[in-house]
């Protein structure tokens, strides 16, 4: 029976922030690097990024070989002891993660093993190039095996050789490109380089993605209803009155799940466990035949001091700390409110949690404005100043495709034809 080991690593830049893993698999007997993988995943954990580098690495030794023992060897002590089964699974986010990595091979046939960072350093290479390649704006991946690598250096030194006997140096001649007709070595290195090239993909054009991906996992985004604040202006967190729709907000809602079940899509309904968002989505789902569920990572901001003032009010009783929040997503709303980062974070993990959960299906989110205008932002990369560059009116859809690779799509935002008599 063969034997392989992989190495993997994750990293994000923020955390949440842009994210990759690296993976490697190395021939146990010979010490022979087998087959890389690494990618950008967008914005992502920590956690996120080790648990996806543990799966790419095993999914590639799989490839190699299904029946092959696998040790796999990382330093992420997390990951390595709850893989282990020496550490419980609590947090949410993680789990399916390990599940699904659980899946990859027969548990008989995998190993685990914590290693110091820098014993890991071919798998944080990799990750590291992912997220630098991000960073540029390209969608970077790595998949080219080493037999692949190893059948162009034959090529190069098969051409060298050719070069040799036939008295041709195999340095370049002064004034002679690399690859040009009769160099059978610049042919050869050219050939190399393609080879090597092909790790690094960079991105479609923007909006568009492989076509074998399979369905996405698409959120649509609904604010819920008017309450009595709404028309007010009036901050409305999670640590307010917690105040329930209005005569305006369910008749909004209504006109939300009619438009919905013309359309047919809608496979599960999501809700923020504050008043607003539960009776708007309670009409919603009866109309759609289906039950609520609630998730408190869909909640609104808490606004601290600030819940029931007007953006004015707050401007004459809290100048210094309004002025901090506008300026800087770790800010907090006075009397320890939530900032936008701490907001941003939560989005993050409710998000990977439920893209694992409905992957494939067509789910609706009912929640508030900073959690819809966060999960654009998030998939759109922009940057967190952009929250308040949106416009988001009550009982307004939006959605959002997640796909197997990470990537996002922003489908609308901000619709409210459906409010129309």
């Amino acid at each position: 029976m063969r034997e392989f080991i992989v190495e993997a690593d994750g990293g994000s830049r923020g955390n949440p922030g842009p994210a990759g893993y690296g993976a490697v698999v190395i021939d146990a007997a010979t010490g022979e690097t087998l087959a890389e993988a690494a990618e950008y995943i967008g914005v992502a954990t920590n956690n996120v990024a080790e648990y996806r580098g543990l799966l790419a690495g095993l999914r590639a030794a799989r490839e190699l070989d299904p029946t092959a023992r696998v040790h796999v060897r990382m330093d992420s002590k997390l990951v390595i002891e709850q893989m282990s089964g020496r550490w419980k699974i609590k947090h949410p986010d993680m789990k399916p993660l390990a599940f699904e990595a659980a899946a990859v091979l027969p548990a008989s046939q995998v190993t685990y093993e914590w290693i110091p960072r820098e014993q890991n350093k071919h798998a944080d290479r990799l990750a590291n190039e992912a997220m630098d390649a991000g960073k540029r704006g390209e969608q970077w991946s790595a998949a080219a095996s080493t037999a692949e690598l190893a059948a162009a250096d034959a090529q190069a030194a098969r051409a060298a050789a050719e070069a040799e006997a036939s008295g041709q140096p195999s340095d370049q001649p002064s004034g002679q490109p690399s690859g040009a007709p009769g160099d059978a070595a610049g042919a050869a290195v050219k050939a190399e380089a393609d080879v090597r090239a092909a790790r690094t993909v960079a991105a479609p054009s923007s909006g568009w993605a492989p076509a074998d991906m399979g369905a996405p996992a698409t959120f649509v985004l609904l604010r819920h209803g008017e309450t009595p604040l709404t028309p007010q202006k009036r901050f409305s967190g999670s640590g307010g009155t917690d105040p329930s729709l209005s005569d305006i907000g369910r008749e909004q809602a209504e006109r939300v799940g009619a438009a919905l079940a013309r359309r047919g899509t809608i496979q599960a309904v999501v809700a923020s466990p504050l008043a607003r968002t539960r009776e708007t989505a309670g009409i919603v789902a009866a109309r759609l035949g289906l039950d609520v569920s609630v998730d408190d990572g869909l909640r609104e901001t808490d606004f601290g001091a600030w819940e029931g003032l007007t953006f004015g009010e707050v401007r004459e009783r809290h100048p210094d700390d309004l002025n901090a929040w506008l300026a800087d997503p770790e800010a907090r709303p006075t009397g320890d409110g939530e900032s936008f980062a701490a907001t941003a974070t939560r989005i993050a993990a409710t998000r990977d949690k439920l893209v694992a959960a409905y992957a494939g299906r067509t789910v609706l989110l009912v929640t508030h404005v900073t959690p819809i205008k966060t999960f654009v932002r998030l998939a759109l990369g922009a940057p967190p100043e952009s929250l308040f560059r949106m416009e988001l009116s009550a009982a307004s859809l939006s959605a959002v495709g997640y796909y197997a690779d990470g990537n996002a799509s922003v489908r609308l935002f901000n619709d409210t034809s459906h409010l129309r008599a």
